[in-house]
């Protein structure tokens, strides 16, 4: 462990250069963050953990006791419930047609293009190098499987995976 957060982030400072938390980050306690992130803009949770080599983005907002495994990006548009579990390598995507320029050919900034939310319900788990694009709510208790390229609306309780996603079955409540 890199660095601590506790005492509703008042020790926000840390030694390791590896770990990067912008002014404008809001933080909750017993928050746990590891070597080699990026945090600028969003919002963590009570006892939440941060992996190595995370990003997480502008108004993000990441619940209580979440786990974010490493390698982990959580971009702009994204809302994360209470007590979900994120694998390695979890991507969000929060635009549908991503590119580089505008027809005139000048670089996109921030107004030429559409940010589209996500939302990850309580409890939900996401599988290591699952996708999620943007504009999908993945309900309550679901369960991504490793790999999956996540659509569409997931149900509460459900398992999917695959690419694209499908539902596999659905769960008890729990």
């Amino acid at each position: 462990l890199d660095f601590q957060i506790m005492n509703n982030g008042e020790s926000r400072i840390s030694t390791d250069e590896t770990i990067r938390i912008a002014p404008d980050v809001k933080l909750g306690e017993d928050i746990k963050i590891y070597s080699f992130v990026n945090l600028y803009g969003c919002e963590i949770g009570d006892e939440t953990k941060i992996g190595a080599f995370v990003e997480i983005q502008k108004g993000a907002r990441v619940g209580r006791r979440v786990k974010v495994s490493s390698h982990s990006f959580i971009c702009e548009g994204v809302t994360i419930e209470d007590e979900v579990f994120i694998g390695h390598g979890v991507m969000f995507i929060n635009d549908k047609y991503p590119k580089s320029s505008n027809q005139d050919g000048s670089v996109q900034i921030e107004g030429d293009w559409e940010l589209i939310p996500t939302v990850v319900k309580r409890r939900v788990s996401i599988g290591s190098n699952a996708t999620i694009l943007c504009g999908v709510t993945i309900g309550e208790g679901a369960i991504i499987g490793a790999g999956s390229v996540v659509t569409r609306d997931v149900p509460p309780f459900t398992i999917i995976a695959g690419n694209p996603a499908r539902v596999i079955r659905k769960i008890g409540l729990g």
